[in-house]
């Protein structure tokens, strides 16, 4: 009955598996799109674009401290700068956990491994009489149960204690019945390959460097985000004072365009200076379109590095000024904190310490297999004889034991000795990567400081270089507009072009010295440290190696961070008016600033004889800028209290999980209990 249940099962589960495994495959088979990509998010607003007409958006002053702490709350995919974009790393929060697992696995190989086995068996074994008539069956039965307990111990020796008990239930050997237990212990300890505690806990050694090769390239990705962020940030700021530049060209070319044409219907000025003023308005307009475009697309990169959608319906304002301090550096300590603290140069240094422990691992398997090997066995029988009779015998009147030595050896150890080779010219890899590492380190260093104290001489520079343009530019437009000379328009042209280059320069060497600021922090790797950015475990809620009867030794359930000073200033104001922007206009950055002037026919000169056209019209004033204060109450973000913050973690657990940046304004949900 239990074979035929069997049988039925077995091709049963036959025919299943044949639905999911054919011989051949004839066709190529695919889920449909929409049964594979199963999750979604919400959409926002369409993005804003320099061709949008809607309304001005409110906007939103965010500080360097608060951008930064923004990413770090979103940080479980690590995103990076890429130009004027920021795309996926590829690295996550969950990587380093994952990497510790590995060294349970190690472990694992000195667990105790207990076994047990039972069964029954019915033998019948068939032979010729003695008067050689016919064929007999000579019937066995019985059971076979056997337990067994061993350890391996970091020395490599193994340990193994195990009871047998041998029942036959048909007649043998004088006995109707009979057991046989018997009671072993052994131990075996390798001499040459396999002995030492560094061969056989090198696997361990090796799953915890690559473990904290994990964290460090993790560390390395935080790194990245957070040189990303202040970049970005610096790159917004310059972009919208080079806006307002920009804006600021296009209104002194529209005054003096609106002159020429004036001038030119009274027949103050001829065809030539109307027309050379119509292209420069047309090319500094073109120029301010872009100069928006600049400003959308900075302030996209920034909502894409700290996690926000690209269009929420506020505009990004940056509220940090850049700072002007002059930093002076200490050439020696910055090499050496450098080389001590990068977080690529230490993830170099363990492979090398991983590689070594391979290294450890293959001399010690080239060796010849020697083991000290020792049992001892106690052996018991006990039955019925077939007289009746009970018969026993206890254990320790028959015990058996061996002693001795095994040896074996390939007679050339080729393949040990490869992988020993292999390990040694890795080795030799290993230090030529990171003598090439520190050496590259120092030049990236040295041009770090270089770029430092070029963008703060130039922007001392083109400081004064926008004064003087100022000046030119307050005296050209008056000698202009008196007309005391005759190429005046292309000397105002000139004038502008020039004030306008220098306001844009000006911002731009100063924002590109702070944001040389943090790639310098970067490049020692302590950028983390100086933003009072502090990893701790959010630990996940799993059972322990010992199962749910242990709960004690579950892992924790998280831990909490504590607050930490802010290290930027938060001026409550648009960061790029700390570039002296007097009556800045703030303007939605999706409207056009300008309606395109018209080509009137009264801007030819007048025809001789005819009356002196009036001009109907002139191009339209620029719009007048809004309030600079109207809705700041309702749109200002609440100042951060730090970006990254320090945190106690004094009482984190050895056993590793889910590694995260804190911060104080973000708790993570707790994982379920277990």
């Amino acid at each position: 009955m239990v074979l035929s249940v069997l049988a039925v099962l077995a091709v049963h589960a036959d025919r299943v598996s044949a639905q999911l495994i054919d011989e051949d495959e004839k066709h190529i088979r695919w889920h449909q799109d929409e049964q594979v990509s199963l999750f979604r998010r919400g959409i926002g607003p369409a993005p804003v674009t320099v061709a949008t007409r809607d309304a001005a958006d409110p906007e939103r002053f965010v500080s360097l401290d608060e951008a930064i702490q923004m990413a770090l709350q979103h940080s479980e995919v690590i995103r990076v700068l890429t130009g004027v974009s920021a795309s996926s790393s590829g690295q996550t929060i969950y990587d380093t956990a994952i990497a510790t697992t590995p060294i349970d696995q190690a472990k694992a190989r000195f667990d105790p491994v207990f076994s047990a086995n039972s069964s029954f068996r019915h033998n019948e074994s068939p032979f010729l009489n003695l008067l050689g008539t016919n064929i007999l069956g000579a019937q066995t039965g019985g059971s076979d149960q056997s337990a067994a307990l061993s350890d391996l111990n970091q020395f490599g020796g193994t340990a193994s204690l195990a009871a047998t008990n041998q029942f036959d239930s048909e007649a043998i050997s004088g006995f109707l019945t009979r057991d046989i237990p018997t009671l072993e212990m052994s131990y075996t300890q390798p001499i040459l390959a396999g002995f030492g505690r560094p061969a056989n806990q090198a696997p361990i050694v090796i799953a915890r460097l690559q473990q904290e090769q994990s964290y460090f390239q993790f560390k390395g990705g935080m790194q990245e985000l957070v040189r990303g962020v202040i970049s970005a940030y610096w790159s917004l700021v310059q972009a919208r004072t080079e806006l307002w530049a920009r804006e600021k060209q296009v209104e002194g070319l529209e005054f003096a365009y609106n002159q020429a044409v004036a001038k030119a219907v009274v027949g103050l000025k001829d065809l030539a200076d109307t027309s050379q003023s119509k292209v420069s308005y047309y090319n500094f307009r073109a120029n301010l379109v872009a100069a928006q475009a600049n400003v959308l697309q900075r302030e996209a990169a920034v909502r894409n590095l700290i996690g926000l959608p690209p269009e929420d319906g506020r505009r990004i304002v940056p509220s940090t000024p850049p700072t002007r301090d002059r930093l002076e550096f200490r050439w020696t300590e910055i090499v050496d904190t450098a080389q001590s603290r990068r977080p690529d140069l230490i993830e170099l240094n363990l492979v090398l310490m991983a590689d070594q422990q391979r290294l450890v691992q293959g001399r010690n398997s080239a060796q010849p297999t020697l083991n000290a090997v020792a049992l001892h066995r106690w052996n018991g029988l006990s039955g019925r004889a077939f007289t009746g009779s009970q018969l026993n015998t206890p254990f320790d009147n028959h015990t058996d034991w061996t002693m001795g030595v095994t040896f074996e050896v390939p007679l050339s150890l080729r393949q040990s000795r490869a992988q020993v080779r292999t390990a040694e010219l890795l080795i030799a890899k290993d230090r030529a990567n990171i003598q090439q590492s520190l050496h590259q380190i120092e030049h990236a260093l040295a041009t770090s400081l270089r770029t430092i104290d070029q963008n703060l001489l130039q922007y001392e520079a083109f400081r004064e270089t926008r004064q003087a343009a100022t000046e030119n530019l307050t005296i050209q437009a008056k000698e202009f507009e008196t007309g005391r000379l005759q190429e005046g328009f292309l000397r105002v042209l000139q004038a502008i072009t020039d004030w306008g280059n220098s306001v844009s320069q000006e911002a731009q060497s100063l924002t590109s010295y702070n944001a040389e600021l943090a790639s310098l922090e970067l490049q020692t790797g302590t950028i983390l440290e100086t933003h009072g950015i502090r990893f701790v475990e959010e630990q996940f809620s799993s059972i322990g190696s010992h199962g749910r009867c242990f709960e004690d030794d579950c892992y924790p359930r998280d831990l909490r961070p504590t607050d930490n000073a802010a290290r930027y200033p938060d001026s409550d104001k648009a960061a790029e008016e700390s570039f002296d922007l007097e009556n800045y206009p703030r303007r939605d950055l999706s409207k056009p600033r300008l309606q395109l002037p018209q080509d009137p026919e009264e801007s030819r000169p007048p025809e001789e004889g005819s009356a002196t056209p009036i001009p109907e019209s002139v191009p339209p004033e620029l719009p007048q800028p809004a309030d600079k204060t109207e809705g700041r109450s309702a749109l200002k973000a609440i100042p951060a209290t730090g970006s990254g913050q320090r945190f106690a973690s004094a009482n984190a657990s050895p056993q590793a999980s889910l590694l995260r940046i804190a911060n104080p304004g973000w708790r993570a949900t707790a994982a379920p209990s277990h």
